[in-house]
């Protein structure tokens, strides 16, 4: 079997080349112990006010965040899980252990996953969707959570049958670490600070916004089959990764800006690398895909930029979160004494009040039944004697 690199994987909008399966049950827990270093390199970051900072760690520290930004963009992403390119078996390896050093788990694990969103962009069976579920889950949380901590190889058999691939991603924390110990030795605590902790800290939420931000804010140009969004912020950040609703639209290309005024670092790197041909066979999306916006009314076109849709499911999160909240508050936080004897002497003030009127009109039913029975009595004796009834008596 030739272990040449093949063809182009193909995986657009309109098309699949993926299995389909049940949505699984996510499992929104994340692992306390296996989240530890995710958080001590947040917290390493802080020994900047101790090292101080210099030109040289802050030009570090910008050059590897792009370089990392670039593998994990034009490898992980355009190469190994939509093969918009074609490369050999070399620079294969080596983009993908300068992607192994991102600290963003291996190639065949990011891949697989993100055939995966591709899939289901989303709807519920997707993993990470700010639009199914939260911002914090979507962003960081399922990447904490053990559960998706396997690489499906089913969803990656093109790029498995590597065996250093799969050394690779078995092994994904070694070449991050080695970072971080050449640094230290080449420009001493400083340096690992700036040029390790600091630059992953940014490239890690760098990378996340496109899971997260980029389904929420920006623009609508395509109508892609979920809620993805070009930002030209997003854009910059993740050397091109922001111009995601032209990627969602027609995923399979290398070139995510498709016009002259979209930024996109890493399609020019991977141009200038086809120039020395290293790369090649750049996929660009068709005229016709390009420009199909140009079809729309306008009517079609304010719908595409309306608010993100709200799913049944995500409306019924969000009415759960809120009752719990509000039973939450009220346990929480009892009526002020205040209040509560206030209403209390109010509540005494009107029974004592009802007693009162009750006592009144028992004594006006007594002194009614008195006055009748008084004039009863004289009514009989007037007519045994013979005098005038009664006035009560008396017809009219």
């Amino acid at each position: 079997m030739s272990l040449k690199p093949e063809g182009t994987y193909a995986l657009n909008a309109q098309t699949s080349e993926l299995p389909t399966s049940a949505a699984p049950q996510k499992n929104y827990a994340i692992q306390k112990w296996t989240s530890i270093p995710f958080f001590l390199v947040h917290a390493a970051t802080l020994l900047a006010f101790y090292t101080g900072v210099g030109v040289r760690e802050v030009v570090v520290c910008v050059a590897l965040y792009y370089v990392r930004m670039f593998a994990i963009t034009a490898g992980y992403h355009r190469y190994f899980a939509h093969r918009a390119y074609q490369t050999n078996r070399v620079f294969q390896f080596l983009i993908a252990l300068l992607g192994t050093t991102a600290a963003q788990k291996g190639p065949l694990w990011w891949a697989a996953h993100h055939r995966h969103h591709h899939r289901a962009s989303d709807l519920p069976e997707d993993i990470h969707s700010p639009v199914q579920d939260s911002f914090w889950w979507s962003h960081v949380g399922w990447i904490l959570s053990d559960k998706y901590d396997a690489t499906n190889f089913d969803a990656i058999k093109d790029f498995a049958r590597f065996p250093e691939l799969r050394l690779l991603n078995r092994f994904h924390l070694v070449p991050s670490i080695a970072l971080a110990v050449g640094l230290y030795f080449w420009g001493g605590l400083s340096m690992l600070v700036w040029g390790y902790f600091i630059s992953t800290v940014l490239l890690w939420h760098g990378t996340f916004t496109i899971n997260s931000l980029s389904h929420v804010f920006g623009k609508r140009r395509y109508k892609s089959t979920d809620d993805s969004r070009n930002n030209w912020l997003l854009a910059i950040i993740t050397c091109g990764e922001g111009w995601h609703n032209n990627h969602h639209y027609h995923q399979n290309t290398a070139n995510q800006g498709w016009f002259w005024w979209e930024v996109d670092f890493s399609y020019y790197a991977l141009k200038l690398l086809s120039v020395f041909g290293i790369v090649k066979k750049l996929r660009l999306p068709p005229e016709a895909v390009r420009l199909a916006h140009l079809k729309y009314t306008e009517e079609e076109r304010v719908a595409l930029n309306a608010p993100a849709r709200k799913t049944p499911a995500s409306i019924a999160s969000e009415l759960d979160h809120a009752a719990s909240a509000r039973a939450a508050r009220a346990a929480a936080a009892p009526a002020p004494q205040g209040l509560a004897h206030a209403a209390a002497d109010m509540a005494h003030a009107a029974g004592a009040k009802a007693s009162d009127m009750a006592h009144a009109a028992s004594d006006m039913a007594h002194a009614a039944g008195a006055r009748v029975s008084a004039a009863v009595s004289q009514a009989a004796d007037a007519v045994r004697g013979g005098g005038a009834p009664h006035p009560i008596l008396k017809r009219r």
